[in-house]
């Protein structure tokens, strides 16, 4: 874990990076510390391994967190940029005892930093759609297959270096006496934005995973951000986010298995 020194993540609001890759491992594969070096093999040897670990942990306490039995949770979303192979991540912190049939499985792999979004607008929709639906969202990330040796002319790829590791679960209509909500999810959705082709680029080569990120992209955000609250907010009833009276929110979900409004409970590792 490294520790950032005070005002060095005043701009990210990053305060500690925890790193799998410590100076032994560096120092026996030193080709992952080069800029571009053949490296995938060992990349995906130690994300074969600790991806899954990665993501039990973080499971583990959202369920936790939650305070529920994990025989409870109905649907699984599983989602990693990191993981190297076909064969599906172990789940052993939210498997399923013998009796129970096992939960609804949905993986999302190589989806980009977007991902999040994603797997909480599918999560969304499978607790809304199915009553009594508490769906465990996990995604784990790992920076073995992005870290490398720093160059002057691709300072972009530093940014693929830092994220992180969360689970949430996911439900309608929460037991007031159990649950505690963090937050609810109104409406989830994605836009396509213009003059945007190329900005952020993900390429898997033999070096590893290699991030681009065009110097553009916060002016091609910053010219559609406020068209996109606006678009998100109507429905609501009100462009500035306050709903009219008896207005109600739009809600997709198929009305025979009515389950409420989604909220959230998370855990984090």
């Amino acid at each position: 874990m490294l520790a950032l020194p005070d005002g060095s993540g005043e701009k990210t609001m990053i305060r500690k990076r925890h790193m799998f890759l410590n100076e032994e491992i560096l120092k026996a594969n030193p080709n992952i510390a080069e800029y571009m070096a053949p490296s995938m093999d060992v990349r995906r040897d130690i994300l074969a391994v600790e991806v899954p670990k990665l993501a039990k942990e973080a499971a583990v306490k959202a369920i936790e967190e939650w305070g529920h039995p994990k025989y409870r949770i109905t649907h699984l979303v599983f989602c990693t940029n990191r993981q190297l192979r076909l064969a599906r991540p172990r789940q052993p912190a939210c498997q399923a005892p013998r009796t129970q049939s096992f939960h609804h499985r949905f993986t999302l792999s190589q989806n980009g930093c977007l991902v999040g979004g994603t797997v909480l607008r599918l999560a969304k929709d499978l607790a809304e759609n199915n009553r009594g639906a508490r769906v465990l969202v996990v995604c784990s990330e790992h920076t073995a297959v992005t870290f490398r040796g720093a160059a002057e002319t691709h300072l972009d790829n530093l940014v693929g270096q830092v994220l992180f590791d969360v689970a949430v679960i996911i439900g309608a209509d929460p037991d007031p006496a159990t649950e505690r909500p963090l937050f609810q999810l109104i409406s989830a959705s994605q836009t396509l934005l213009p003059d945007s082709d190329s900005a952020i680029e993900i390429h898997l080569k033999e070096v590893g995973l290699i991030f681009h990120l065009h110097k553009d992209v916060p002016k091609i955000i910053a010219k559609k951000i406020a068209q996109n609250l606006v678009e998100a907010f109507e429905p609501l009833g009100s462009a500035t986010g306050t709903p009219s009276s008896g207005s109600r929110p739009r809600r997709t979900r198929d009305p025979r298995r009515d389950g409420g409004q989604a909220g959230a409970w998370r855990g984090r590792s």
